[in-house]
């Protein structure tokens, strides 16, 4: 009984607080949120943050509180405000799933459970970080299915916090100079030009992040010791391509950039797994790189010059369709 008493309780105050409110979902609003706090006097940075942790927890646009917080508390206080009912709903999420609601989140949660689970358990926080910065799951999901990993509660708690602080920043940003607008409020422009140095750099910092976990290109000579014996090649060709002109390297698997996104199953759970990537040159190869290190795939790295690279070394080639030069030759 002790052991279900915690369980139970928290799906009772979920459903509460579900049930409470449902029927003003359709009030989720700047303005109604603004009547509300001016309502509350000085408890409304409370009340602000305990509507965003209630959003996070019941899957609500966290993005639109955001713009909120900017907009009614400023940027400073704003992003403090966003940051800390952010995390608040992120912990209860996470709380939740670990300790109330775990056959839920997997059914929620899909395939890539697993290797978000097995990411943490390689990397511990620094995936949790990863993940904040790199949206590989929607927030409101991601912090459910966290609390189905072994990640510890504190380290979860602190990489969350300082790794959503980023993209708060700019949101925030956003949403203060969207009322400032409104307001015809002096300084616009500054204003204006800051948010979107700051939004810049919010959808940059992902990209960043996502090339320096990806590391640099692989050379040619360098594919057998980066894949092994466990690792793959991956040539995201075309089928024509692959037993085309240039052929296909020997044990390569051959997935269609267009198709990778739906066969990702094909390349196993593990994340760490090493995936050496081809293409004719490295272009389409670069695409799927990108793809599979969203997806949680740290260890996908782009064979430099692809096979066009790959043949001019000498390398041994499978499947290839002589050129009407070779067969004039031949």
């Amino acid at each position: 009984m002790r052991s279900w008493f915690p369980r139970l309780l928290v799906l009772v105050v979920l459903a509460g607080i579900a049930a409470l409110a449902y029927p003003y979902r359709d009030q989720f609003s700047i303005d109604r949120l603004d009547a509300w706090l001016d309502a509350a006097g000085i408890a409304a940075p409370l009340l602000f943050m305990a509507i965003y942790a209630i959003a996070a927890v019941l899957f609500l646009p966290g993005s639109v509180l955001t713009l909120a917080g900017g907009a009614l508390f400023g940027p400073l206080w704003g992003t403090v405000f966003n940051l800390t009912g952010a995390t608040i709903g992120a912990t209860l999420a996470f709380l939740i799933a670990r300790y109330a609601a775990a056959d839920w989140v997997r059914s929620r949660a899909g395939k890539g459970i697993g290797r978000l689970i097995q990411g943490v358990e390689a990397e511990g926080w620094r995936f949790v970080a990863f993940t904040r910065l790199v949206p590989l799951f929607p927030f409101n999901l991601l912090n459910y299915a966290l609390g189905l990993t072994r990640i510890g509660f504190v380290p979860y708690v602190a990489a969350s916090f300082i790794f959503m602080l980023p993209g708060a920043v700019a949101y925030t940003w956003i949403g203060y100079v969207g009322r400032e607008a409104a307001a015809g409020r002096e300084g616009l422009i500054e204003k204006v030009l800051i948010a979107l140095a700051l939004l810049a750099c919010a959808i940059f910092l992902p990209r960043l992040i996502t090339r320096m976990r990806r590391g640099g290109m692989l050379p040619v000579e360098s594919v057998a010791n980066h894949v092994g014996n466990s690792g793959l090649i991956l040539d995201v060709r075309s089928p024509e391509e692959f037993d085309g002109e240039l052929g296909h390297i020997e044990g390569a698997v051959n997935i269609p950039l267009a198709e990778l996104q739906g066969r990702l199953d094909a390349l196993g759970d593990d994340p760490e797994r090493p995936i050496a990537i081809v293409c004719r040159t490295d272009r389409r190869s670069a695409t799927a790189a990108a793809l599979l290190s969203r997806q949680g795939f740290a260890n996908a790295k782009v064979v430099r010059g692809g096979m066009m690279a790959w043949i001019d070394a000498g390398m041994p080639v499978e499947g290839r369709s002589p050129t009407v030069g070779e067969a004039a030759k031949s």
